[in-house]
């Protein structure tokens, strides 16, 4: 998204870490040379999270993208040699469950791996004590060996990366200060340091925890809260006395997540880190420099009392332990978000001004590889949308929620978290208008983007009494009532009301507005007033950014449903035309783009019913042949102005109905009191989704994301080209549905007692994953997306990404769900009302 300037781009990277000196080695590989690599303490080794990491690298993890992002760290550093030495160490990576919980999710973990591409296997106690002979293994239920992790030498690799970087005109330069960053009109122009000024065109802020005290000379908020995590090492163990010689390391990393530890060989001694311990947190703003420093500015004094508990926890699970004692340790400080997730991207506020921050040694080079893409090609290789800087709210940004939030997310790191699973503080944070209403009716709330969003509610448990559920596993159970079904099938025979206000929304206008809109999305916008449409944003090779629902209220007044904050800061950057845009509106060209969500609500009102409770509230006429689907209409529902619109993302007749957020209580007040007399409910997000998948409605960032094209995920229909140019209208030249190599797959699974809950691998006994032609292989041949009971149809479904020739309706697959093989067939989408009578009605 930067102005490319007229000369070659001259580069000033903060930070020689491990993530600075990869990414400079990216960047010079590119073509682009001019690179300065400015680093404040000496080099290779300058005192920063990199000179004290473990080195850990462990690929698994619920994240496809963050697992992407360290295969390519063990592929790039496995290449790297410094001294004639690796810089990885493939040991390999062993985790062992001690609980019957950790025993599971290890199970669950097997299945992230296989989805991801990720060699793995579940092994028995003897045979981890095979690989790690020092385990007390009448201790555990088995662990999960993946032997391709292993161990990153990074200070080595920095130097490797160095000498390359240099090779190709980038320099480094140690003891340099950074003291301010310059800047006009609105882009970045140089960095002061105390040793001089040094002109730019983009800088890239890689300085770990550093990152927010560079942050505040920008005038950019970087989300982290740095914290302290213990490392000890043993005394030499008599045990480990010559096996590893020559090398520093043979077995594999032992986690032992059941009590927050972790385990790596040093010669003949045992590292240890602990996570076990109370959350550390460290003002960045005051970490002494280099030289001032008792160690080094990320190390800190070792605190022996909270160690203590781990100690005992180490020589519970490794006996030979009892007669050692630790030798030495440490506080290291690393980077933590609200989410766990970096923090990657240009800053809107300060355009040539980019982050690289909160990314430890596991993925370091992935993410300098995707930032270099970005920075070079305009867009990463790969879907970030999970690390993207604008992914928080501006009520995640407070330092409050930063250090509330960035702690839990220390606790977390070792934990067993479900999918599901909210933070449990700050909350409540954001509410919607409607929420004294949802505690009177019981909601249960979980959260998301800062919202408090009801799942089911415990006024309709009459409503479940006596249906007939399958039995659900414990995992599956978690954050799930089966008064989800009670509200599902309320919706499909009669009518219910369900909470949208977290989805945000947008307002577009003046006289440019469609102009901006056409160019900017894929469908044709170009409709009379009253007309909704379901378009797409696309970037530049045809990946899907989003997928929005479009209403043109008035000739130059368009409400766009949008999906995230970083779709906001898409359309505010390509509305300003390249010039700064520091708030949530953006005047250029004849556009004015406003985020209305927090100043709004909606009420979805769904079901066979929905016109019988809305009409009588209204004078306008809200039958089919006067306000048709995919039709909006600006009216008054009793004493409340609305915006209605003609949509259902549940496959029922109704409306989503939009107004201010003074009024939202009253709105909601007027369509409970009306619709008493046909049997309303409040349903919530659980039921919400099951009738969202019956109708193959796709979720943005689940199922589809910049990685596909519109035709791979079924949504070519919102695709134009005869309208003219638009965002990734080339891209798209020549592809269509058929040419798909791979599709977004709906599947039915056989069993109707069988649930899965997304990111499971898929199986095709027919197929080779591997090699075209071959015999099978049992590698995955596709992964799923969402999945749910399909509570109308009596049965799981399941969306996955499946190559073409396994996507064909009726060929039989195979989900893996904790390591159980569930049969599943291919369907023919959509599973419910294909003609869509009962929407258009």
């Amino acid at each position: 998204m930067s102005r490319t300037p007229a000369h070659p781009s001259r580069v000033v990277v903060i930070g020689a870490g491990i993530v600075g000196c990869s990414l400079a080695d990216e960047l010079t590989a590119r073509g682009w040379t001019e690179v300065t690599v400015l680093e404040q303490g000496p080099l290779p080794a300058p005192g920063g999270s990199t000179s004290h990491a473990p080195g850990l690298v462990f690929r698994t993890g619920p994240s496809k993208t963050m697992t992407e992002f360290a295969a390519y760290t063990v592929e790039k550093f496995g290449a790297l040699e410094v001294d004639g030495l690796s810089c990885f160490n493939q040991v390999g990576g062993l985790e062992i469950a001690t609980t019957e919980a950790r025993w599971a999710d290890l199970h669950r973990k097997a299945g992230l791996a296989a989805s991801w591409g990720v060699r793995g296997e579940l092994l028995s106690p003897q045979q981890c004590k095979q690989l790690w002979p020092l385990l007390d293994e009448t201790r555990l239920y088995g662990g999960f060996h993946t032997p391709d992790d292993g161990l990153a030498r990074a200070v080595p690799a920095c130097r490797a990366q160095i000498a390359r970087a240099e090779s190709r005109g980038a320099r480094f330069l140690e003891r340099h200060t950074v003291t301010g960053i310059e800047r006009e009109g609105g882009r970045v122009t140089g960095v002061v340091t105390d040793r001089g000024t040094f002109p730019a065109d983009h800088v890239v802020s890689a300085a770990g925890f550093w990152g927010p005290v560079i942050g505040a000379m920008a005038g950019v908020d970087v989300p982290l809260l740095p914290l302290a995590h213990q490392y000890a090492t043993t005394e030499p163990l008599p045990e480990l006395a010559g096996v590893n010689d020559p090398g520093e390391a043979s077995k594999p990393i032992l986690r032992f997540q059941d009590r927050d530890l972790y385990f790596r060989e040093h010669h003949d001694r045992l590292g240890i880190g602990s996570y076990a311990h109370r959350p550390m947190p460290v003002d960045p703003f005051t970490v002494p420099a280099f030289d001032e420093a008792p160690v080094m500015p990320s190390s800190l004094p070792f605190t022996e009392d909270d160690f203590a508990p781990s100690w005992q926890d180490s020589v519970g699970l490794l006996p030979a332990l009892a007669d050692s004692r630790v030798a030495e340790g440490f506080n290291g400080v690393f980077s933590f978000t609200p989410d766990g997730m970096p923090v990657l991207g240009e800053s809107r506020e300060l355009r040539g001004f980019w982050l690289a921050e909160a990314v430890w040694v596991t993925h370091s080079a992935g993410v300098a590889k995707a930032v270099a893409e970005w920075m070079t090609d305009g867009r990463p290789g790969c879907d970030i949308h999970e690390c993207d800087l604008y992914r928080f709210e501006d009520a995640q940004r407070s330092p409050a929620y930063i250090a509330d939030r960035g702690a839990q997310s220390f606790i977390e790191v070792y934990d067993v978290i479900h999918p599901l699973q909210p933070m449990e503080q700050p909350r409540p944070l954001r509410t919607s208008p409607f929420y004294p209403r949802q505690q009177e009716l019981g909601a249960y709330f979980l959260e998301a983007g800062g919202w408090e969003r009801p799942h089911w509610y415990e006024a309709n448990a009459p409503l479940a009494e006596g249906l007939t559920l399958p039995e659900r596993d414990a995992w599956s159970a978690r954050y799930w009532s089966p008064i989800a079904a009670a509200e599902a099938r309320a919706t499909r025979e009669k009518v219910a009301l369900y909470d949208m206000t977290p989805l945000r929304r947008l307002e577009v206008t003046g006289p440019g507005a469609l102009a901006f809109l056409q160019r900017m999305t894929s469908n044709n916008l170009a409709k009379k007033p009253g007309a909704v449409t379901y378009t797409l944003l696309l970037d530049e090779t045809g990946g899907i950014r989003s997928d929005l629902t479009v209403a043109r209220l008035a000739p130059d007044r368009f409400q766009v449903g949008a999906n995230s904050a970083s779709d906001l800061d898409w359309l505010l950057r390509h509305a300003s035309e390249g010039g700064p845009s520091r708030s949530s509106e953006a005047e250029s060209g004849g556009v004015q783009i406003r985020d209305i969500t927090s100043g709004t609500c909606c009420i979805g009102v769904w079901g066979p019913l929905a016109r019988d409770l809305v009409q009588p509230l209204t004078r306008d006429d809200f039958s089919h042949q006067a306000f048709g689907y995919f039709r909006a209409k600006q009216t008054h529902l009793g004493h409340v102005p609305v915006t209605a619109m003609r949509l259902s993302y549940v496959g029922e007749l109704g409306w989503e109905l939009y107004t201010t957020a003074d009024l939202g209580l009253r709105l909601w007040d007027t369509l409970w009191e009306a619709g008493q007399e046909h049997g309303v409910i409040a349903a919530g997000r659980s039921a919400f989704n099951s009738l969202r998948l019956e109708k193959g409605y796709r979720s943005w960032g689940h199922d589809m994301t910049t990685e596909h094209d519109p035709y791979e995920a079924g949504v070519g229909f919102a695709v134009r080209p005869a309208k003219g140019d638009f965002l990734g209208r080339d891209a798209l030249e020549g592809r269509s549905e058929e040419t798909a190599a791979r599709k977004l797959t709906c599947l039915t699974l056989d069993d109707p007692e069988a649930v899965v809950l997304g990111k499971e691998p898929v199986h095709a006994p027919t197929l080779d994953s591997a090699r075209a032609g071959g015999a099978p292989t049992g590698n995955p041949v596709g992964y799923v997306t969402s999945a749910a009971y399909g509570y109308t149809l009596g049965r799981g479904i399941a969306y996955a990404w499946l190559p073409a020739a396994a996507a064909s309706p009726g060929t039989p697959v195979h989900i893996e769900y904790f390591g159980e093989k569930i049969p599943a067939t291919v369907a023919q989408e959509p599973l419910f009302d294909p003609q869509m009578e009962r929407i258009r009605t």
